[in-house]
């Protein structure tokens, strides 16, 4: 099994990287969330997860032990498969996934390509009482609570919901305390 890779960063792209360790390029898959959080640096340290079948060695590649543990709770559910697990992750990150588990929100998992009415049911089914022993749930439910009222109120102003959506995931991973008049003031500072 291998646990992580550091070396360099060679090519980077939303689906995949590519790190060069020790002569040797490996081909990492990742989520838009890791994505977003790779800096452009020559150095990189991601933590992995290695899945094997019979006819490939496949490498997929996280920021952090959140993402990864997420990603293999994921895995575990009958249906769900590691490209929809890493679909999943790049559409949501893994605080608002681990929400909307807590919340019992299928309307919300449904939204992400490849996740079915039952689907998002069985995933809610089996992980809701594994991740809540796991995570602080209040935090991540009042923190998906703070950016739907935010997002609400932005769009009612007549912004985009991309664009909306974007700058209040970047204040909230600075900031997650940042109450919902806060998040809106600079949101608007910065649009």
């Amino acid at each position: 099994m291998i646990h992580h890779l550091h070396g360099k960063l060679v090519e980077k792209n939303p689906a995949y990287c590519i790190i060069e360790c020790g002569g040797v390029g490996y081909f990492v898959n990742i989520s838009l969330h890791t994505f977003s959080q790779l800096k452009d640096d020559e150095s990189v340290h991601l933590l992995t997860h290695l899945h094997i079948t019979e006819d490939a060695h496949t490498l997929f590649g996280f920021n952090g032990e959140e993402e990864r543990r997420l990603f293999r709770s994921l895995i575990s559910v009958s249906g769900i498969g590691c490209n929809t697990a890493r679909m999943m992750l790049s559409s949501m990150n893994p605080t608002e996934i681990e929400a909307c588990i807590a919340a019992e929100d299928v309307g919300r998992l449904k939204k992400i390509k490849g996740i079915g009415e039952k689907t998002a049911q069985r995933v809610i089914l089996e992980l809701r009482g594994k991740l809540t022993r796991e995570t602080n749930m209040p935090g991540a439910l009042r923190s998906l609570k703070v950016k739907e009222e935010a997002s609400a109120a932005l769009l009612t102003l007549g912004f985009q919901r991309n664009t909306v959506d974007g700058a209040l995931d970047k204040l909230l991973q600075k900031d997650p305390g940042l109450s919902v008049e806060d998040l809106i003031r600079q949101v608007l500072k910065s649009l």
